[in-house]
């Protein structure tokens, strides 16, 4: 077990965290600091009050190590992996989360459209606490993800917290539902309203079929398109290219990064512009992330659309699932993307072009999404003051956010009637639409 141990460290990319936090050139300095592992290993072994399996140990040094690197990177046991491997059933679903591990937190990024989430009120930023009365702060992400999955029909109970008000309970069912990533409709007789609520397989056939069917509905009347990107978690990276790729005619869509400065790629657009020129207007906010972050980007550097709401999530990690010959896996950050120009995401999120926040949705959204810059190990804003947890918050809560983030929009207000922010996106596409007749003529 103890030449297991060292084949394991010796496999991985990066040596961090505990006595492994600082690189040393040559083999013999890495040997001797595995050499103390194998010290600790074996007093552990030895000595531990509580004896624990070899494999558990090797998984939690591994898990340290992982832990130590950024908020997105992990370890998944044999167990957990065979579970991700195994493909989802007609008789088993989720609750339609995106989430995130925060210092052993559980946090929403964002409820799914039409989700059991979604309908019971749940809102970005939200924190978990319990899953069915059982503590989540020392679950990994992919453990958490499968706790929250679960037979059709069957009720989960959560225990969270919205934003500074009391921890409540509720009690959801575990319903199937399909996520319709691309949602069109004509608003005001004559702008093309298109809610992009996600990344996957279809997206960009549904999204080209939605723009055809709403020049059909209006024919010459259209003068430009609202992308609704707002609580929109990402999904499929080849997807969101496409969907940036459809309205941007040339130029770059995106910059990928890897962890050698050779390891740079480009990615181009295309020909073809689904919108033909149309202005474009696009609804960001807090929980816009990860790939909705990176066609946000395109077409605020490429100047094909103007970004309206508030500061995006700041999350552009590219993470890999890598097998290990032992058993299991890790997630691993193995790349970043910026915008076309450079622009870092990573911590920062972007910010929109026009900064509009609904005074009723900040009423109601007690609770604010946390971006990747609040994250362990992610980058800080060295001017932001550290808040402090409220008085009345559970054991092991973390901060609330400063107050200069931006409430999230509530997702049952999400392109309704009372949706203030989409209100002010088509003012704004129809100043667009005059000011382009006027150059035109």
């Amino acid at each position: 077990m103890r030449r297991l141990a060292i084949a394991i460290l010796l496999s991985m990319p990066l040596v961090a965290g505990g006595v492994f936090a600082q690189q040393k050139a040559g083999k013999d300095n890495v040997y001797e600091e595995l050499n103390l592992f194998d010290q600790a290993f074996e007093r552990i072994r030895q000595d531990a009050v509580d004896p624990l399996p070899d494999a558990k140990l090797i998984g939690s040094a591994i898990a340290g190590m992982l832990s130590g690197l950024d908020p997105h990177s992990s370890f998944i046991d044999e167990a957990a992996f065979r579970a991700m491997q195994t493909p989802a059933n007609d008789d088993t679903t989720t609750l339609g989360l995106a989430v995130t591990i925060e210092g052993g937190q559980l946090k929403v990024i964002s409820p799914e459209d039409g989700s059991p989430a979604a309908r019971a009120g749940i809102r970005p930023g939200d924190v978990i606490y319990t899953i069915d009365k059982e503590p989540v702060y020392d679950l990994t992400l992919g453990e958490a993800e499968q706790k929250l999955r679960g037979p059709v029909g069957s009720e989960v109970q959560l225990t969270l917290r919205h934003g500074n008000e009391k921890p409540i309970d509720l009690t959801l069912k575990r319903e199937p539902y399909k996520l319709q990533t691309v949602v069109g409709r004509v608003e005001a007789g004559n702008i093309g309203y298109l809610r992009i609520a996600g990344f996957d397989g279809g997206t960009q056939a549904a999204l080209a079929a939605a723009v055809q069917n709403l020049r059909q509905k209006t024919g010459s009347k259209l003068i430009g398109f609202v992308l609704d990107l707002r609580n929109n978690a990402g999904g499929s990276f080849d997807a969101a290219v496409a969907v940036a790729d459809g309205f941007i005619d040339k130029g770059d869509i995106v910059v990928v990064k890897g962890r050698k400065a050779a390891n740079v790629k480009r990615i181009s657009a295309t020909p073809g512009d689904l919108a033909k020129g149309l202005p474009l207007v696009a609804l960001v906010n807090g929980g816009t992330a990860r790939e909705a972050e990176l066609v946000a980007g395109a077409l605020q550097d490429n100047h094909r659309a103007v970004l309206l709401g508030s500061k995006t999530l700041g999350e552009s990690s590219i993470v890999s699932v890598i097998p290990l010959s032992g058993g299991g896996a890790i997630r691993l950050t193995t790349a970043r993307f910026t915008t076309p120009s450079g622009r870092e995401i990573r911590g920062k999120g972007l910010d929109p072009d026009l900064a509009v926040t609904s005074l009723k949705l900040a009423r109601l959204a007690q609770g604010r999404i946390r971006r990747e810059a609040d994250l362990p190990g992610a980058l800080k804003n060295p001017d932001q003051a550290a808040a402090k947890p409220p008085a009345d918050a559970p054991p092991g809560a973390t901060a609330t956010p400063a107050p200069d983030e931006s409430p999230a929009v509530a997702t049952e207000d999400i392109g309704s009637a009372s949706d203030e922010q989409l209100i002010q996106a088509m003012d704004v596409l129809r100043g667009l639409s005059l000011i382009g007749r006027r150059a035109a003529g």
